[in-house]
């Protein structure tokens, strides 16, 4: 027991409330309508509905059909749609929470981290036309070097592999020799 304390209050510990606030804030201004307040994230999310109509308003028709109505079975269904049509927009498979995270409430911060990747992502779509969430991501900077540059590097003894000047270790004698003394 005293482990799966320690195990659950090491996730709390990663929560950012200022990050689901503003998850929370984007998804409202994209969808147009206000979450009860008082309301945490993960009961707002936890049926999967918000997350497949984020998806249809970033990008229309993504989830064609999302159960409103159903079992566990039905709502984690949503969740799983989501997971996907994020995966089919460009989010990376690593930055995408697990089902469990949410809909057992086990790790919250795994997803909001899949909500800033997928606003990150959105920057990448000039279709979008709404607001995005989290930092642009970084710009290529592609560089193209000539045959002549590329051949002057391969001169370049770099900094850390150092250089012996054909010095070997031939003639060091280092600490003292074994003496092997039999019989007195």
């Amino acid at each position: 027991m005293a482990l799966e304390r320690q195990v659950r209050a090491k996730i709390a510990s990663k929560r950012d409330p200022e990050q689901e606030r503003e998850a929370l804030e984007w998804i409202q201004t994209i969808l147009g309508q206000k979450f009860p307040t008082g309301m945490v994230i993960e009961d707002i999310l936890k049926d999967g509905t918000v997350l497949c109509e984020l998806m249809n308003a970033i990008k229309p028709n993504a989830i064609p059909k999302i159960n409103r109505s159903g079992g566990d079975f039905k709502m984690m269904e949503n969740i799983t749609k989501f997971q996907k049509a994020a995966m089919e927009y460009g989010v990376l498979d690593v930055d995408v929470f697990q089902t469990v995270d949410l809909w057992e409430k086990k790790d919250i911060s795994a997803v909001v981290k899949t909500l800033y990747a997928l606003g990150r992502e959105t920057y990448k779509h000039p279709e979008f036309k709404g607001p995005n969430l989290g930092p642009k991501p970084a710009a290529e900077c592609k560089r193209d070097f000539t045959e002549e540059q590329l051949n002057a590097g391969k001169t370049v003894i770099g900094l850390q592999a150092g250089s012996n000047k054909g010095a070997t270790q031939a003639g060091q004698n280092i600490g003292a020799s074994r003496k092997i003394i039999i019989g007195k």
